[in-house]
């Protein structure tokens, strides 16, 4: 990957930043092309979890209704679009990359390559747990919610957005192994803070799940929220084994900081009595 040098005029850096630009988007311009031509079966493939809650076609295929007529190229085009940035995600990444690299420190630019590539899997790995798990009870549970007042008419765009929806938040609600790795490797949070505080962790996690369900409903709140759970202990314990001299000389500081406190406190109380007197 071509890095600039570290110092350069303002204008180089600009026109470098225009290059890279350029770039992302004609990888972009190329790649929305290419999906668009492909976004029918890249359509079911998204509705496939949730077929069984859509009527379908002599070809068994979902047959979702467009109720204008912009509704067809609308929803092919936010398809193409999403499947763009995800499939350019690297080129994107490493562009980025490349323009800040030079301004980082050695020991920083070590940690690039596993941080993109853990995040990248973390990424995959929610996506695809919401598109095996979680897509057919969160639809069911919302289909099942008109029953006595009407049917469900399945428009095109509802689904089609609700679904990206799900996948975004769900990928990026999976990172959290990362952030937890590296608040304990930056020591901006110690790891015993943070097994400490699982009640507090718990409840944030209950109100990111709320947050990022587009929804919602209690069913994919729930999931996520355990998702997220087994992510946390996961990550703890990860943490914990690979970090454990980090972790040891964490809690060294951490009880030695709580000993000068309690010193600190009994000091004063003695004082305190001793004004008393």
């Amino acid at each position: 990957m071509p890095v600039g040098p570290a110092r350069m005029p303002l204008f180089d850096h600009l026109g470098e930043l225009r290059m890279r630009l350029v770039r992302i988007i004609a990888c972009l311009a190329i790649a929305v092309v290419v999906f668009y031509m492909a976004t029918p079966m890249m359509g079911q493939f998204l509705l496939q979890p949730i077929v069984h809650y859509i009527p379908q076609d002599a070809s068994g295929f979902a047959a979702t209704v467009a109720l204008d007529p912009f509704e067809g190229f609308a929803t092919r085009f936010k398809i193409s679009i999403w499947a763009s940035v995800v499939a350019c995600s690297p080129v994107i990444l490493w562009q980025i990359l490349a323009f800040f690299l030079p301004a980082l420190k050695p020991n920083e630019r070590k940690w690039f390559i596993p941080t993109f590539a853990a995040a990248v899997a973390l990424f995959v790995f929610g996506t695809v747990f919401c598109y095996l798990v979680i897509l057919d009870p969160a639809f069911q549970w919302l289909t099942e919610q008109a029953d006595g007042l009407g049917s469900v008419m399945p428009r095109m765009s509802s689904y089609i957005d609700m679904i990206i929806k799900f996948e975004l938040g769900f990928g990026v609600a999976f990172e959290l192994p990362l952030i937890v790795f590296y608040l304990v490797i930056f020591d901006v949070i110690p790891y015993k803070k943070l097994r400490n505080s699982w009640r507090t962790v718990y409840v944030v996690l209950m109100v990111v799940s709320a947050m990022a369900t587009p929804d919602a409903s209690p069913v994919t709140m729930l999931l996520m929220f355990a998702a997220l759970v087994v992510l946390y202990e996961g990550s703890l314990l990860i943490a914990r084994l690979v970090l454990s001299k980090r972790i040891k000389k964490q809690n060294e500081e951490l009880d030695a900081e709580e000993a000068e406190e309690a010193a600190q406190e009994l000091a004063t109380k003695k004082d305190k009595a001793k004004k008393a007197k």
